[in-house]
């Protein structure tokens, strides 16, 4: 895989002083291919993405993105890359449009102002000031800007924050075109149905480093499936059992406050077992819940783990003399 890869990271780390944001993490993307990293606030995406972005110099490791050292050979990267920040830091006096061939005036082989505008649906809005803009608007202004050189690389941190449904799925379709011409994403974001819908991969941060990583299905088939409901007799009444009135299953059974919960492996199984259990023993089982495990659930299990210090990355982030572009929000 590294051999085709257009993004690799190899054992990088990034510290801030005494504190280590980022540890030992390696990552590859491919031509054509979205990897969304996830992570709780603090994880250190924005810290490893500002590495491969070339904003900073890694403390360790190495990174290479087309083949090149982002820092050191920013001046032959920088026009293939196109990057979305956070927050982007317009000028409120200009209008759209001026924004926008200002921004083509730094690039060698811009796309055309009004095509980049219509390509993000803010075609309408380009004599507005950047002031009259809404935040979702704001945010497709930033889209429009990053795609405008055309890049084979693209970076987008938390693209539809902000943005209306509508918005975002077209988003969502914008993406998807330029993955089929072959651009290499590495995507951040808190929406995980954004993250479902767009990415080839998935990597979570946690304190640092790449916890878990593959496709959505493979993630998910690593966390059990849940049932959960709380049994009632034949008038209405809450029946309190112990794990031991269960009949066996195939996972974990717990009971907190009347309900219980079982962890399985083998929904289908264990929810026909219970079932017949519970009319051979006149027993309602009422808000009865049973799901498949899904990327939230690996998602919080993984923010569930216990920390080690890396609350204090965001703030470290903020003055940290290598950060010259954005503001870190969600590390």
């Amino acid at each position: 895989m590294t051999s085709q890869a257009v993004i690799t990271v190899s054992g990088a780390r990034r510290r801030y002083g005494a504190f280590e944001a980022v540890r030992g993490v390696d990552l590859a993307v491919r031509r054509g291919e979205l990897v969304a990293l996830l992570g709780t606030n603090g994880a250190g995406k924005t810290s490893l993405v500002e590495l491969v972005e070339g904003l900073a110099p890694p403390s360790a490791g190495e990174i290479r993105v087309l083949g090149l050292d982002p820092r050191r050979r920013r001046r032959d990267v920088v026009g293939r890359m196109g990057i979305m920040l956070q927050e982007a830091g317009f000028s409120a006096d200009l209008t759209v449009a001026e924004t926008a061939r200002m921004w083509a005036g730094t690039l060698s082989a811009p796309r055309p102002v009004a095509e980049a505008l219509d390509v993000v649906g803010l075609a309408h809005r380009a004599d507005l000031r950047v002031a009259s803009l809404s935040g979702g608007e704001r945010r497709r202004l930033d889209l429009a800007l990053a795609v405008m050189g055309r890049p084979q690389v693209l970076f987008l941190d938390e693209p539809t924050t902000g943005l209306d449904p509508e918005s975002r799925r077209a988003t969502w379709g914008l993406v998807r075109g330029l993955l089929e011409e072959g651009v290499t994403v590495l995507l951040t974001t808190h929406y995980l149905e954004e993250a479902e819908a767009l990415a080839d991969r998935i990597a979570i941060m946690h304190a640092g480093r790449i916890v878990t990583e593959g496709a959505v299905a493979d993630i998910v088939a690593a966390e059990p499936s849940r049932i959960s409901f709380v049994p009632h007799d034949a008038a209405g009444a809450v029946v309190p059992l112990r794990p031991v009135d269960v009949p066996t299953l195939h996972g974990a059974v717990a009971i907190d406050r009347g309900r219980v919960s079982v962890r399985t492996e083998r929904l289908q199984d264990d929810l026909g077992t219970l079932l017949g259990w519970a009319s051979a023993h006149a027993l309602r089982l009422g808000d009865l819940d049973a799901r498949s495990a899904s990327l939230e659930q690996a998602f919080l299990a993984i923010a569930a783990m216990s920390g080690d210090g890396v609350e204090g990355a965001d703030r470290a982030q903020h003055t940290h003399p290598d950060k010259t572009l954005g503001s870190e929000t969600a590390a």
